[in-house]
Parts: C-alpha cells; sequence; structure tokens
C-alpha cells in the first residue's frame, strides 16, 4: 500500500514517470485586467498597463504593488478586459464622418472675453 503524496504551496503534481501533470484541474486561469492609475487629484485615469488576477481585490492590490511602487498614484481603477469594447480603428471613418456635416458642434462661432483664460 502506497501513501498518497501530500503536496506543498508550490510543487508540481508528477505522474510516475516523472512528467509535470497539467489538466483543467490544477491549471488556474486567471481573468485579464486593465488597469488605470490618476496620479495626481484632479487629473485623469491614464491606462498604466495589464495584469492577470483572480478577483477584483487581487487585481487592485497587485496594480498598487506593480504600478505604484514610488507613491505616485492617488487612485486605481480596474477593469477585466472582457468587459472592454473598443472601437475598430479600420472603422474610424464612418464612426466619426457623421461629426463633420454638424459644423455646429464645434465652437467656431463664438467670440471668447479676454477674460477667459484656458479655454
Amino acid at each position: 500500500m502506497t501513501l498518497p503524496r501530500i503536496f506543498r504551496y508550490g510543487d508540481i503534481p508528477e505522474d510516475k514517470s516523472g512528467a509535470a501533470i497539467i489538466s483543467k484541474e490544477t491549471k488556474t486561469d486567471w481573468p485579464l485586467w486593465e488597469v488605470f492609475i490618476r496620479s495626481k487629484q484632479g487629473l485623469d485615469h491614464k491606462h498604466a498597463g495589464s495584469l492577470h488576477a483572480a478577483d477584483a481585490k487581487m487585481a487592485i492590490e497587485n496594480a498598487r504593488d506593480v504600478y505604484t511602487r514610488r507613491m505616485e498614484g492617488v487612485s486605481i481603477w480596474v477593469v477585466e478586459s472582457k468587459y472592454i469594447t473598443a472601437s475598430n480603428p479600420e472603422e474610424a471613418g464612418e464612426l466619426y464622418e457623421p461629426a463633420e456635416s454638424k459644423i455646429y458642434r464645434h465652437p467656431t462661432f463664438y467670440e471668447l472675453p479676454d477674460e477667459v483664460n484656458h479655454m
């Protein structure tokens, strides 16, 4: 009678030949998260990068450790990549073309007073 092997943290299960056993039961696929960092109060969040994490809490903690090591962040956003929808750059013409015919949307017809700075 053989006793079952006791696995410790970090052990890779092996079969009798010594080859590593990688199966759906032993492999962990964590989702990809996109990380956005706000560097100072009042500024926009900027995309800092991506990382894998088991859940949102872990993603924020990992993002803190990876992207704000020098205390440069005041706010972290994480979003699972599968929830991001992006436009196709090849379809930019079709997407933005309708705005060209609506010149009233552009503030070119207004005169700003001299007191208004930074517009």
